[in-house]
């Protein structure tokens, strides 16, 4: 069986913090499993000031970004357009699960 492939999608700051406890439980449950957080929208304010183990495997939404006037000094991965990123991750076969 191939590996699992994860993708959980944080729009606000509740479903990331949702997103983060997600993220640790299945990386416990399953050590193999390949896990991404996709924030944007109220979620990229939360996620740039509460840093969290989760970070390395976390994408903000550079569009989020510009229009609410945020900067990434933090230095956390980007991508250009979550809509974009969510609808290409599940096209390769990743299962989406909005936190």
């Amino acid at each position: 069986m191939a590996a699992l492939r994860v993708l959980l999608h944080a729009p606000t700051a509740e479903a990331l913090a949702r997103a983060r406890r997600n993220f640790r439980n299945l990386s416990k449950a399953c050590p193999d499993a390949e896990v991404l957080i996709v924030a944007n929208a109220g979620a990229v304010a939360a996620a740039l000031a509460n840093p969290d183990e989760t970070d390395p495997h976390l994408r903000l939404c550079h569009n989020s970004l510009v229009a609410q006037g945020l900067d990434n000094t933090t230095g956390l991965a980007e991508v250009a357009a979550a809509v974009v990123t969510l609808a290409e991750l599940q096209a390769a076969g990743w299962c989406y699960i909005r936190a």
